[in-house]
């Protein structure tokens, strides 16, 4: 039931919910409160004080906006609404007072610091400080923390907003950062002086109002004026996460995250924010040929020659990767098809139904994971192979939704009922079946895993998936770990009987950075990425692509929300855009592929599969139930093994790897002496 209240802002009268806090309700009447502790995903602390203002008729002092709701004002003598006021002299005073204590203990770094120019500090004392300090005593000095290699500390700066706390506590899940001392002693530390253990502390960076937190990859290598920023879609897992490039020339210097309430909200992993150091290593800038058993640079006119005489007459199958944008999935559907071959993106051998959208998406989207009271996941660590999913299911959690693991247990961040690690938990739990109280007043919610999907069984584990999504009345949502997979279905890039089927008895085998494929000698391999990983040793022709901060592309995120990455930088040496590859390719076949330009390319696209226009809508996908076919005996396996190094662009990054490292070193068997 809704709560409504009237209230009268700097003359402004609004009517708001009366749960509101004062600082939300200004910021509905579009007027701006300073703050530095207060933040809307976390919960409310009230200590920096920055937010006061003066409530009419109330006590003789100023209050804090971001502690105080709407319901707690009284009315006027009349029964006017309440009247508060937030450029009073009285909040002027206020304020340039909290601001002189702040900046008391605070070090002058300003031009030596990494978050001048976009210091919420800097900003707000040059708006509501004053010119000058009355301070004329020493100023206090802290220890800086080690955090890792990812968040460097600069402590003496901090001003103990607490936000870095709240965040890793509420959040990310884990409980290594608080307060300890009081007055001049109280500082922010890490308990025992560890190491942040969490694939999301990336984001502490971002909440730090001040430069105490900064990224250390990124830390004085770039100013924020001189950067170019481009809005784009992460593609590390299959969330398809919002995030801003920054660039400096052809350098992409720093990722940091879009708000996205429907999508990963605010918040980005940690492969996410630092795996740009990838885009810069081990890349493929120039074509090669192999001759006399050994890769040769060639010519662009040379390497598409090259595979053009190896594919025409032959039989073909085309392999899409992980990391593939809708047009080059679509063009190189095209061109493989239009020679009589078969492609296949399902490259790890998830049995994903083909032309079934309710089941290879699901029916639910991430937003329903908030308001779900009950949530079962299959086969699935949603802390590996999606950490910010996995952070919105633990808010569920803390909200008092209960949650349910059939698979390998885990530490998810949050507690959960283990129903088993085999298919006979799955099989368990369907033959029980749900009660029609849980049916009928509660939302509940399914979520399958790709590792459930990869055994020989995997339909029979998604009908069953399915099944249980129809008995407890609950959406069921497939997380997949490929950011260019449901894109890839979408367009029907899938043969019957899955990888075996699409390569048994190619003679030509196109990969389209497909990394994770063993390819067995004999057939000849023409592939086309960015980085020169695994499928670039096994290959006779390379093509060098552009990677996702270097091509405008489509992708479509995990619950089928189609959405556009923009081009941030351009690909090094003489790589080109993946679809202007094979559209050039298709010319050497005699076969030119139907289109000059990417827009002619969506324009075809847009009409075979007419949701991909839809941009940033997740379209309602009807419930087509598989066939339960039998179930095996076998236990879940998870999809992602290490979540450093899942793709070609995290092997190539020196940060992943030792974040991968020391991942390791935690998870071993500690010594006596240690």
């Amino acid at each position: 039931m809704s709560d409504l209240r009237k209230i009268n802002i700097d003359g402004h009268e609004i009517e708001v919910e009366g749960a509101m806090t004062l600082i939300q309700a200004c910021e509905v009447a579009g007027i701006e409160v300073p703050r530095f502790c207060y933040h809307e995903r976390l919960s409310i602390a009230g200590n920096c004080r920055m937010c006061l203002v003066e409530v009419v008729g109330g006590p003789p002092k100023p209050a804090a906006s971001c502690a105080m709701q709407v319901r707690d004002l009284r009315p006027g003598p009349e029964g006017q609404p309440p009247v508060v006021k937030t450029n009073s002299p009285m909040v002027k005073k206020a304020r340039e007072g909290v601001m002189e204590f702040l900046l008391i203990n605070h070090p002058l770094d300003c031009p030596i610091c990494d978050q001048g120019g976009e210091c919420d500090l800097q900003d707000q004392a040059m708006a509501y400080g004053v010119d000058f300090s009355r301070f004329r005593e020493a100023k206090r000095a802290v220890d800086d923390l080690n955090l890792g290699p990812l968040v460097g500390t600069a402590m003496t700066r901090c001003i103990s907003c607490t936000r870095c706390v709240r965040f890793t506590t509420e959040v990310a899940g884990i409980t290594q950062m608080g307060q300890t001392g009081r007055g001049e002693d109280a500082e922010i530390t890490s308990y025992l002086n560890q190491t942040l253990d969490s694939n999301l502390q990336g984001n502490i960076i971002d909440l730090c109002p001040v430069g105490a937190l900064t990224s250390k990859p990124y830390a004085f290598t770039a100013r924020p004026w001189e950067l170019t920023k481009t809005e784009s879609i992460d593609v590390m897992d299959a969330l398809g996460s919002n995030i801003r490039v920054d660039t400096k020339g052809r350098e992409v210097m720093r990722i940091l995250p879009r708000n996205h309430d429907g999508v990963n909200e605010e918040w980005i992993s940690d492969k996410t924010r630092f795996v740009w150091d990838g885009l810069r290593r081990q890349r493929l800038d120039r074509p090669y040929v192999r001759v006399d058993g050994k890769l040769k640079p060639a010519t662009w006119p040379e390497a598409l020659s090259a595979a053009a005489t190896a594919m025409k007459g032959k039989k073909l199958a085309g392999l899409i990767g992980d990391l593939v944008p809708v047009e080059a999935a679509f063009a190189l559907k095209q061109l493989v098809e239009g020679q009589g071959g078969k492609v296949e993106c399902r490259v790890d051998n998830a049995r994903l139904p083909i032309g079934n959208r309710g089941a290879y998406v699901g029916t639910a989207a991430i937003e329903d994971i908030d308001d779900a009271d009950m949530i079962l996941l299959i086969g699935t660590n949603p802390r590996d192979e999606a950490p910010v999913l996995n952070a919105r299911i633990r808010k569920a959690w803390t909200r008092g939704a209960e949650v349910a693991l059939i698979g390998p247990a885990a530490d998810l961040t949050y507690d959960y009922f283990h129903a088993g690690t085999d298919r006979k938990a799955l099989a368990d739990m369907i033959a029980e079946g749900v009660s029609d109280e849980t049916r009928e007043n509660k939302k509940t919610l399914v979520i399958v895993g790709q590792g459930a999907l990869r055994e020989a069984d995997g339909l029979a584990v998604l009908a069953a998936a399915q099944k249980m999504a129809e008995i407890s009345g609950s959406g069921l949502l497939v997380l997949h770990s490929a950011a260019g997979r449901v894109g890839a279905m979408d367009i029907g890039a899938a043969t019957e009987g899955g990888i075996e089927a699409a390569i048994d008895g190619a003679e030509v085998i196109y990969n389209l950075g497909a990394d994770e494929v063993e390819i067995d000698a004999g057939a000849f391999v023409i592939y086309q990425g960015s980085h020169g990983d695994r499928g670039a040793h096994r290959a006779d022709v390379i093509l060098p692509g552009a990677a996702y901060t270097e091509e405008n592309g489509l992708f479509v995120n995990t619950e089928g929300r189609p959405q556009l990455a923009m081009r941030a930088g351009f690909a090094p040496g003489e790589a080109k855009e993946n679809w202007a590859i094979l559209r050039a390719l298709s010319a050497e076949l005699d076969a030119t592929l139907p289109y000059d330009s990417l827009a002619q390319l969506r324009q075809a696209l847009v009409a075979e599969v007419p949701h991909l226009a839809q941009i940033d809508q997740v379209p309602e996908n009807t419930v087509e139930a598989l066939e339960q076919g039998p179930l095996g005996a076998a236990s879940f396996r998870n999809a992602v093994d290490d979540f450093y190094l899942s793709n070609p662009i995290a092997r190539a990054s020196a940060l992943m790897a030792e974040l991968s490292a020391a991942a390791k070193a935690r998870r071993a068997e500690k010594i006596a002496a240690e």
